[in-house]
């Protein structure tokens, strides 16, 4: 890329600055969260967060850099709302974060399910330029847990060829495919199933102190049947052939028919 292309770099921000950058964004990411990116607007932003268009236009060069900073701020925001993701370091605990999940999906009623998912599947078919944003806004949700099941695996609750990484993109693909999936049928049940999979994946990895015996083990064993003894046949009786020197049964008299 050549640097005429690159963005200017922009000072850095006074604390008055910040602040009205970030009321910018909020006021972006409230919009987005109502009608979705692509039916939010410049003029719109503009005037939910009551700043001139010259005020942002000094922070933001167009909406696609508006939006870019809406999905890192969604990011942000989506652990500062799951801060049990902070406290992983057992089964159990991911067992109380996803109750907590499941509890505040339902009670929002699924509004804004998810909105860093949603904003994923806008902007990455829109503006190409967003999928690093949106790499960076998920790996900040997939940090926590990845520190947490490296916790484990350092403390012996899982083995050491469980791999911290696969597991928590498989528990971040089974959170934002259970909310969609539950904001359709509007139902906490299959987030409750996807998330209950993807734990009962990581708990598989924990190591087995002693085998436990099978159901089949523990029933109780018929006793055998008697082995019932049999004679083994002679050559000549197992070819069917009659031996010549066996006895032969006499013939019974014939009786006179009456008349």
């Amino acid at each position: 890329m050549s640097t005429a292309t690159l963005p200017a770099r922009r000072p850095a921000l006074t604390a008055k600055g910040a602040a009205t950058r970030a009321r910018i964004v909020e006021a972006a990411a409230a919009l987005a969260r109502q009608r979705g990116a692509a039916r939010t607007s410049i003029d719109e932003v503009r005037a939910e967060a009551q700043v001139s268009a010259s005020q942002l236009y000094h922070y933001f060069s167009d909406k696609n850099e508006l939006m870019r900073a809406v999905v890192e701020h969604e990011a942000v925001v989506a652990i500062e709302e799951q801060s049990q993701l902070a406290a992983v370091d057992s089964i159990e605990s991911l067992r109380a974060w996803r109750d907590a999940v499941v509890d505040h999906a339902g009670r929002r009623g699924f509004r804004g399910w998810s909105p860093l998912g949603s904003l994923a599947s806008e902007l990455i078919d829109t503006d190409p330029d967003a999928r690093s944003g949106l790499v960076d806004g998920f790996g900040l949700w997939l940090a926590p847990v990845r520190a947490g099941l490296l916790a484990m695996q350092a403390s012996g609750a899982l083995r050491p060829d469980a791999d911290p990484d696969a597991l928590a993109a498989g528990l971040l693909a089974s959170l934002q495919g259970g909310l969609l999936v539950s904001r359709v049928l509007e139902e906490t049940a299959p987030l409750e199933a996807a998330l209950d999979a993807a734990i009962a994946r990581i708990e598989s990895f924990a190591p087995r102190t002693s085998l436990a015996p099978s159901p089949a083990d523990s029933a109780p064993r018929q006793p055998l049947a008697p082995a019932v003894r049999r004679t083994p046949a002679s050559p000549a009786r197992a070819s069917g052939a009659v031996p010549t020197s066996a006895p032969r049964t006499p013939l019974r008299p014939r009786r006179p028919l009456a008349r």
